[in-house]
């Protein structure tokens, strides 16, 4: 089940919820921390219980390599235990990826194994990596079994994130987080999840449609014609930004109803001023696992500018693959790992004076996010295309160099273009003036580390709208949670969250 689906709204939350306010009320510390592990575990099999020995087996052996480094803080240990981590990693998610590029480059025909993928496997080897390498540097105070298998299959983050840090989570894992502000966190919590279930419903699962048809077309054509190009790439740029910015919300929004505050992932990337920013901004708990577990162990920026764009590159070039086993996403990857040496380099030009500035300050700024918008999007279509073909299709599209196309194809496919652009346009109002969840609820402390959060985004400009705890409010909101949910009744198919499949 996803966040979004009518079993997870009905049948999934009320009964654990339920049972987490009965143990709350009984104050059993430990009776709600294996309610919800328990919870959790159900959450994940529902899908593919297949995989549930995969994920407990995962979760102790991890927890027996803690307990060895706890004991004997030696390096070649914490070697075993991220090499099984990534191992399970390539067996399941890259090995089809390696034996067909084998297969390609050396004319040989080794079987590909078609395993399917386990669900999360990226996140939580990934957080396992992390608590391992914190256990041997010696950060990781004392945590039990059933506090470190809460911190790995917490339900509200299990499966698309945020990649949760140790020093983030299990020191919550305590009665008196637990009961604090009962009302305060419902209310919270319920208004984050419903503003995500919008979003992810209504807004981006009303844009996908036109997104998959440009793209679909550009796979099956040898061109686009100019409008569908750009409707395709600003379609998709808008599905995924309100899709995972919704799955965000509600995640913070179900683990605020525990009581339990998680760190941003999601802080408006699209009024990002630099590629440098975005990345700040986009998914910040896998930048910060990228800079603080691969960046800085390969050098950083400690050694020169190209050891330096080096590092960056081959972040990069990881975290693309790290998105999916295809040669898009590594390019993806690399486009951003230019992208930053780019920025990097511009920057030091600025900084050693040898760039002058003769822009007033409010229209470099617009500038700066303009063409850092227009980068974002160019990368997004070889992230979203099934193949190098269907990307360039749709590049060429964009840049109107693509002359051979079929337009009556394009027209039968989508029709009132002008009704499209007008939805895109509410769809930019919304991203560009309206505050983010985090800070429409800033004054109820939504996430980990608000304080920071905040200091970021004071030159951003928005509304200055902000949630309490009223009547008012929670009629407005409950306007969203209906509508969401009517339209949820009214879907043929319910589609998954895009970061699902990482």
């Amino acid at each position: 089940m996803v966040f979004s689906s009518l079993e997870f709204i009905y049948l999934f939350l009320p009964p654990v919820l339920l049972g987490y306010l009965v143990l709350r009320h009984y104050r059993w510390e430990n009776g709600i921390i294996w309610w919800l592990i328990l919870a959790s575990l159900a959450f994940y099999g529902w899908w593919t219980p297949i995989y549930l020995p995969l994920l407990l087996g995962s979760v102790v052996i991890n927890f027996g390599f803690h307990r060895i480094l706890r004991t004997v803080r030696d390096r070649f240990i914490l070697i075993c235990g991220i090499v099984f981590n990534l191992g399970l990693i390539a067996v399941f998610k890259y090995a089809d990826f390696f034996i067909g590029n084998a297969n390609f480059f050396a004319g040989s025909d080794i079987p590909l194994l078609h395993l399917v993928l386990p669900l999360a496997i990226s996140f939580f080897t990934f957080q396992q990596i992390s608590f391992l390498i914190d256990t041997y540097k010696g950060d990781v105070t004392e945590c039990d079994f059933p506090r470190y298998m809460l911190f790995v299959v917490f339900f509200p983050q299990l499966i698309a994130g945020p990649i949760v840090m140790q020093k983030e989570t299990i020191p919550q894992f305590k009665l008196p987080v637990f009961r604090n502000k009962l009302v305060l966190n419902l209310a919270v919590g319920s208004t984050l999840f419903a503003i995500g279930l919008f979003k992810k419903i209504v807004l981006a699962d009303g844009i996908a449609p036109y997104a998959n048809s440009v793209f679909n077309l550009a796979e099956t054509t040898s061109g686009v014609p100019f409008e569908a190009a750009w409707i395709g790439a600003l379609a998709y740029t808008f599905q995924l930004y309100f899709d995972f910015s919704g799955y965000c919300d509600m995640a913070l929004g179900l683990a605020r109803l525990f009581g339990i505050r998680l760190p941003v992932n999601f802080n408006s990337p699209y009024k990002a001023t630099s590629i440098s920013d975005f990345w700040r901004r986009w998914h910040i708990t896998l930048s910060h696992f990228l800079r603080d577990y691969l960046y800085i162990p390969l050098g950083g920026n400690r050694s020169g500018p190209v050891r330096r764009y080096g590092n960056l590159m081959i972040t990069m070039l990881l975290g693309g693959l790290w998105h999916g086993a295809s040669w898009t996403f590594v390019f993806w990857g690399g486009l951003h790992g230019a992208y930053l040496a780019i920025n990097h380099g511009w920057s030091a030009l600025v900084a050693a004076g040898y760039v002058p500035s003769i822009l007033p300050k409010s229209v470099g700024n617009l500038l700066s996010r303009g063409i850092t918008l227009l980068a974002v999007v160019v990368a997004w279509v070889y992230f979203r295309a099934e193949s190098f073909d269907g990307a360039n299709n749709i590049l060429a599209g964009m840049t109107g160099l693509s002359t051979v196309y079929e337009p009556k194809l394009w027209e039968t496919m989508v029709t009132g273009t002008a009704v499209i652009w007008a939805a895109m346009i509410c769809l930019a109002a919304i991203v560009f003036l309206l505050p983010n969840s985090i800070e429409f609820t800033e004054n109820y402390n939504p996430v980990l580390g608000l304080k920071k959060f905040v200091a970021q985004r004071r030159s951003d400009g928005f509304l200055p709208v902000r949630w309490k705890p009223s009547a008012g409010w929670a009629a407005a909101v409950s306007v969203l949670f209906g509508v969401a949910l009517i339209q949820t009744y009214r879907l043929a198919e319910l589609t998954e969250f895009i970061y699902f499949n990482f």
